[in-house]
């Protein structure tokens, strides 16, 4: 079972801010009408409040009913403008944060793509998926509630704050001081709250890679009863989600109450030091009421901005870890071997000299590890000539799979060299490199869409008639008839509709249809059953035919026909000859044929 990781302590906040702008300035002209309305909307606000000292100052000096009139309408004016205000920034917004988002969901998968095999082999799908709901998701209702809202609330607290000092500068040297105590409160709370959220995204990566995984593998859950200990790893990591998320909240709960409170006093102190003053002759009774006004409001703007902590704490968290999956390093490619078509057929170009692609494949001295210290192969040494087959068998874990990921450049050798018709793979474009080679691997991946299509995977440019043949070469054709809208009929839930075999014909089908001078077939039989593997055996057959091919085989059968077959153990290739030869030397790989020797 996967298990939890510790979050780290947030690394660079103002790095991750900074990226977040960077993906809002690209709609610069949307936010800044926003900030524009957002103020409109503000001065609005603090004039409408301000209004209240000349409405009441003129009643108490015994001015007119039409002279009150004329206030009250102009006061009702300037809310309408910025109620309208609000309205047009509330809109404007809500389309600017989808696009800011539809930016950032495309900048991530686009830069997943070009992440290296060896991340995706590391990392559970479940989290991987998780940057796109969970981490995406934060960020969107940030954007959707907190945006406007933090530029609002600044000039809404720099306004009532300048009001204040307008109206009453010995009273705003409490309401000062307020400010402060709110601010340093709001800043340790807020704090704390982003290293708990991090950690909260982190383990809700976890549990969701944890669900992905057991619901992948219902059957073999039922199959061993393994649901008890399902459940209780399910609890350690919703535990720990919850314990993240508690200590989050917890903090960020407090910021409300603590504000309001502090607010509430300040109003208490301010309105018995204005009585005062009022009483004293020191200021206008219409002056001490619009100042009470703005005291209350005083505290409402970090009140929001504390209620839209949450939002931008887990924001900025999601985003963090968004951005540290975009920073990744990509997969180099430092090939300049590129594969061309000509008359002939396809030649790599190695700076203009063309060489003709013949599929001769060979391993000199190879040594690799996935991890430093724990070498997979140990001076691997192969060849196979163009038209060869050749078979790998050998235990599970003895590098079969790892020497086909090497040809194919998923990872590259610590040292020695793997040379495509005397080019070394490392010079090829891996791009290239990877159209030359097609291959069926043992479990089969089909995408959303219908047969054709997925067969056509193979080649985009295929034609009907080409795909249509590749599944006759993988005797697939006939059951793909028989299907109810033939080969128009859709894929459902990676060919939950197709049996095992049926899902491995159209795997090879996919190949066929690429035409590659060079298969690597991963026990691409292990799912047919033995009438279909004898019905397939021939398409294979023509399908090989003039082609190198690379085969891994549990089922040793499979590979009696092979030119060469290498028995490899830890490693090492310990045997190699044709079927012949190895039966009649009685070693590993007699045994392993005649059941004296288990491949486990």
């Amino acid at each position: 079972m996967p298990r939890i990781v510790s979050a780290k302590k947030p690394k660079n906040l103002r790095y991750t801010v900074k990226r977040l702008l960077s993906y809002m300035g690209r709609h610069k002209f949307s936010l800044l009408t926003v900030a524009v309305l957002v103020i409109i909307s503000v001065v609005c606000n603090l004039a409408g409040t301000y209004m209240i000292n000349p409405v009441i100052n003129n009643l108490v000096n015994g001015g007119g009913m039409a002279q009150l009139v004329s206030s009250v309408a102009f006061t009702a004016v300037i809310y309408i403008v910025g109620v309208l205000a609000a309205l047009g920034y509330s809109q404007i917004m809500a389309f600017s944060s989808q696009k800011v988002v539809y930016d950032i969901r495309k900048d991530l998968f686009n830069h997943m793509q070009t992440l290296p095999l060896k991340y995706f082999d590391s990392h559970q799908h479940g989290d991987v998926m998780s940057y796109y709901t969970n981490d995406v998701d934060t960020i969107s209702d940030a954007l959707n509630n907190s945006f406007s809202a933090v530029i609002k609330n600044g000039f809404q607290i720099a306004g009532t704050m300048t009001m204040l000092l307008v109206l009453n500068w010995r009273l705003s040297l409490i309401v000062a001081l307020s400010y402060l105590c709110m601010f340093a409160y709001v800043r340790y709370s807020a704090k704390k709250s982003k290293e708990y959220y991090k950690k909260q995204q982190k383990s809700i990566g976890v549990l969701d890679g944890y669900i992905q995984e057991m619901t992948a593998g219902q059957k073999v859950v039922k199959v061993f009863n393994h649901e008890k200990q399902n459940m209780a790893g399910f609890d350690v990591r919703n535990q720990d989600l919850q314990a993240m998320g508690t200590a989050a909240q917890a903090y960020a709960s407090t910021m409300i109450p603590a504000v309001v409170s502090i607010s509430f006093f300040t109003y208490t102190i301010v309105s018995l030091a204005g009585g005062f003053m009022v009483l004293n002759g020191l200021t206008s009774l219409g002056a001490l009421a619009s100042y009470l006004v703005f005291v209350r409001q005083a505290a409402a703007p970090i009140n929001q901005f504390t209620q839209q902590s949450n939002f931008l704490l887990s924001s900025l968290a999601g985003a963090e870890r968004i951005f540290e999956l975009t920073d990744r390093k990509s997969e180099t490619d430092e090939g300049t071997v590129t594969l061309e078509t000509t008359d002939s057929g396809w030649a790599w170009n190695d700076g203009g000299r063309l060489t003709e692609l013949k599929g001769d494949v060979r391993f000199i001295n190879v040594d690799f590890s996935y991890d430093k210290g724990h070498r997979i192969l140990k001076d691997v040494s192969l060849y196979a000539k163009p038209g060869q087959k050749i078979a790998f068998v050998g235990s599970t874990g003895a590098g079969k799979t790892t020497i086909t990921n090497l040809i194919n450049r998923f990872y590259d050798v610590d040292s020695g060299q793997i040379l495509y018709d005397g080019i070394d793979v490392r010079r090829i474009s891996k791009k290239d490199l990877r159209r030359s080679l097609g291959m069926v691997l043992q479990d089969t991946h089909l995408f959303s869409g219908t047969i054709r299509e997925n067969i056509r995977y193979g080649r985009l440019d295929a034609s009907d008639e080409e795909v249509e043949q590749a599944a006759v070469i993988a005797n697939a054709d006939s059951f793909i008839r028989r299907m109810p809208l033939g080969y128009d009929t859709p894929i459902v839930s990676d060919g939950a509709n197709l049996s095992s075999g049926q899902r491995q014909l159209l795997a090879i089908a996919r190949a066929a249809v690429a035409n590659p001078p060079v298969l690597i077939l991963d026990e691409a039989t292990s799912n047919i059953d033995t009438r279909t593997e004898d019905l397939i055996e021939k398409g294979m057959d023509k399908l090989m035919e003039g082609r190198t091919v690379f085969v891994i085989a549990h089922r040793l059968s499979t590979v009696r026909n092979a030119n060469a077959i290498m028995v490899l153990e830890n490693g090492s290739i310990i045997e190699r000859g044709d079927h012949d030869d190895l039966i009649a030397r009685k070693g590993r790989y007699y045994e392993l044929y005649t059941g004296l020797f288990e491949l486990n």
